[in-house]
């Protein structure tokens, strides 16, 4: 185990221990200098006459305009600047819930709770549910059957899992909405800033956060459709963000959160190499800990999550243990784990209740490197051992047994 964990070293990005970036990132230099650079000379309201709140207000424009290019968006006026993914989610549904309160909703199993929560809440018995298969992906069969039935109001299906990293085929399921006239939410939180973001400003609406790729926290945007007027449940007042949510723009943040993106899209070309480095931790978690599960891994997956079932012991005292190594991760969404209630996308993935207790969530930053995450399978055995010394002594048993010196038997 190496010294370096218990020290903390930091590195750009964060530190070497930390493995919980699909929880939140660290801003990276380029983010916190564009904010500190923005709060100094760019803090007046947008919405003034005078000179200087013009210029702010150009600025802001100009990055609305970049965050567009980065999505593929030729009409840059579909960007709302929100405080983040959640408000974005919500607000997609409170609209319809408004605009169209008879509709039948399609919400994958697997959607984080900023979705599903507000789809209960709206439309209760007209929210259904898209199955997924054993790796978390979304049943494209179930959904165009559903289509057929000329009920559904709006389908949300999210770009890529935040506690399996699993992929979903988000293209395909837009095609099947444009396909029966149905608009399509595409979740984006976990893809954007990890993957080509692109062709995502195709989907009808889009939602995604600053702080899970290098921004700050308290920023993200919603993308609405085109010659959208009137956003149905958003806060009002102002005319602010083109007449669709009111509020004084916090000009610092954007200006933060587009300086990640830049960051994040200059690093795309390191993925392939990022998920080698995340395979090697599986292929030597697999070898010195026989048992170990991945969950999603026979499917296309985020370079840098890795859903991990141990053979033993609950999660939570895994985590107790690998934080006193250094190790920072998670048992699931960070969300709703605090609440220690079952993961609902493990569940609809077909796990039991023990083995989601077992479930341990690692995901990495950019500037993870793979003796990080070699380190990590070396602090993984040693928990183990560990874990296996202390419940035999509970059990007033020896705390040696041959399992400690083969641990394949």
């Amino acid at each position: 185990m190496r010294s370096s964990f218990n020290k903390r070293i930091m590195q750009e990005g964060g530190n070497s221990g930390y493995f919980d970036y699909n929880a939140t990132t660290p801003m990276v230099a380029v983010a916190r200098e564009s904010y500190f650079r923005a709060l100094e000379s760019h803090w007046y309201n947008p919405s003034g006459l005078y000179p200087a709140a013009g210029q702010t207000k150009r600025l802001l424009e100009e990055a609305r305009g970049a965050l567009a290019g980065h999505l593929g968006i030729a009409d840059e006026e579909r960007i709302v600047f929100t405080s983040g993914a959640t408000e974005a989610n919500n607000l997609v549904l409170g609209h319809l819930a408004i605009s169209h309160p008879q509709s039948h909703i399609l919400v994958s199993a697997v959607e984080h709770p900023s979705l599903r929560e507000p789809a209960r809440q709206s439309f209760g018995y007209r929210s259904h549910t898209i199955p997924v298969d054993a790796s978390g992906v979304v049943d494209l069969g179930s959904l165009e059957e559903r289509l057929a039935e000329n009920q559904v109001g709006l389908v949300s299906i999210m770009a890529a899992n935040n506690e399996t990293g699993v992929l979903q085929p988000w293209k395909e399921a837009q095609r099947l909405c444009h396909k029966y006239e149905v608009p399509f939410h595409c979740d984006a939180t976990q893809w954007i800033g990890k993957l080509e973001a692109t062709g995502l400003g195709s989907c009808d609406w889009l939602s995604g956060s600053a702080h899970k790729f290098g921004g700050p926290k308290g920023v993200g945007f919603l993308v609405v459709p085109e010659n959208l007027k009137v956003l149905n449940g958003a806060q009002t007042g102002g005319p602010q963000e083109n007449g669709l949510r009111a509020g004084t723009e916090n000009y610092p943040a954007v200006a933060a959160m587009i300086a990640a993106l830049d960051y994040a899209n200059q690093q795309l070309e390191r993925v392939k190499a990022l998920a080698e480095d995340r395979d090697a931790f599986e292929e030597e978690l697999t070898r010195i800990l026989p048992g170990v599960v991945f969950g999603g891994a026979n499917s296309p997956r985020l370079w840098n999550t890795s859903m991990v079932v141990v053979p033993r012991f609950n999660n939570l005292k895994w985590l107790t243990r690998l934080a006193q190594l250094g190790f920072e991760l998670s048992t699931g969404s960070a969300c709703s784990s605090g609440k220690g209630n079952p993961s609902h996308v493990m569940e609809a993935m077909g796990l039991d209740f023990d083995q989601m207790s077992r479930v341990l969530r690692i995901s990495a930053g950019w500037q993870t490197s793979r003796e990080d995450w070699l380190a990590l399978a070396q602090g993984i055995s040693q928990v183990y051992q560990d874990l296996k010394v202390a419940s035999r002594m509970r059990a007033g048993k020896p705390s040696i047994s041959l399992t400690d010196i083969n641990p394949l038997h």
